[in-house]
């Protein structure tokens, strides 16, 4: 009766799906926040480019890549 049960969490690494589900969801929320900040980038005028350093160049380039990318 004096026996103990190891009932602590499974680390990480046993758990190859929750993992995957994880860097499912990293990715997911990086692409939905790049996707945010182009929006934004894109309501900037030229004053506002001017005070970051970014060309009208620039904003194009970021702004006609994927959300993924």
């Amino acid at each position: 009766m004096n026996s103990l049960q190891d009932v602590s969490t499974p680390s990480a690494q046993s758990r190859p799906c929750l993992n995957r589900v994880r860097d499912l969801f990293t990715g997911l929320f990086a692409s939905l926040e790049r996707a945010r900040t182009r929006r934004l980038l894109a309501q900037l005028d030229d004053r506002q480019l001017s005070d970051l350093g970014i060309s009208h160049a620039e904003r194009s380039n970021e702004l006609d890549k994927p959300f993924w990318r």
